[in-house]
């Protein structure tokens, strides 16, 4: 609900000669990162989480931090407001360029038929509505990249199993959790938002019982959609790479 994208703890805003307004709630952000001890008891953050050392030991943690929005601080630079840029309006049904520049490139097959988004381990290949069916082109690519996302999870590429999949149970909500978070994320590099055909009422419970009942569930599962999402930027790239320089 807030127009600033930039949020702060106390001390933050302090440093800045910045005074939160009396009154504004806090909200809770969590960063989740590896840290490596040594055997000599220092301790190192890390971001990758590989270490090669017999004598190092990785654990991972949890840091939760309470921060308000630049919009509930008075005393800011005007650079913590920027003016939002309107979202240019696209024809219904019409491919948005850099986005279907990004899909076209990957090297994951994407048939486009019939009413239904899924991704099909058997064939290795993506099903798709066509861009005709979907009254804003964002959710056709926001629907796309969630079923690209299930599509990582083959052995060839990044090798995810939470073991026997069927609609309903613990290992199907840790998969779509998995996917939805990286079409969040892709959306937030690419401009879309993420959109799910089948979201309903069992679709969500799914998710809510596996995050109820595993309190670590989404750091885990927004690690694993980050992977995801680092692959399909890492094959989009070396696709375009790979065309511009046959063209030459």
């Amino acid at each position: 609900g807030h127009s600033s994208p930039f949020w702060m703890t106390l001390p933050q805003a302090n440093a800045l000669d910045a005074k939160v307004r009396k009154g504004e709630k806090s909200s809770v952000v969590v960063y989740y990162g590896q840290s490596r001890k040594d055997a000599g008891g220092d301790e190192h953050d890390r971001s990758d989480g590989d270490d090669h050392s017999e004598e190092a030991r990785i654990f991972r943690f949890q840091k939760s931090y309470r921060v308000f929005n630049a919009c509930q601080i008075d005393g800011l630079p005007d650079s913590f407001f920027p003016d939002p840029e309107p979202a240019p309006e696209h024809p219904p049904s019409e491919p948005i360029p850099h986005m279907q520049a990004f899909f076209d490139a990957l090297d994951i097959t994407t048939v486009f038929t019939g009413t239904e988004a899924y991704y099909l381990p058997p064939v290795d290949k993506v099903f798709m509505p066509s861009i005709a069916r979907f009254e804003n082109p964002r959710n056709f690519y926001g629907v796309w990249a969630h079923e690209l996302a299930h599509a990582t999870k083959a052995p060839h590429r990044l090798k995810r199993d939470f073991g026997l999949s069927k609609f309903g149970n613990t290992s199907y909500a840790r998969e779509e959790i998995v996917a939805e978070l990286t079409s969040v994320f892709l959306g937030q590099t690419l401009g879309f938002t993420a959109h799910t055909l089948e979201m309903n009422a069992a679709y969500l419970y799914n998710w809510l019982r596996v995050l109820r009942s595993d309190k670590n569930a989404i750091f885990k599962h927004a690690a694993d959609a980050q992977r995801a999402c680092n692959y399909l930027i890492a094959r989009s790239e070396a696709g375009r790479a790979e065309r511009s320089a046959k063209a030459a």
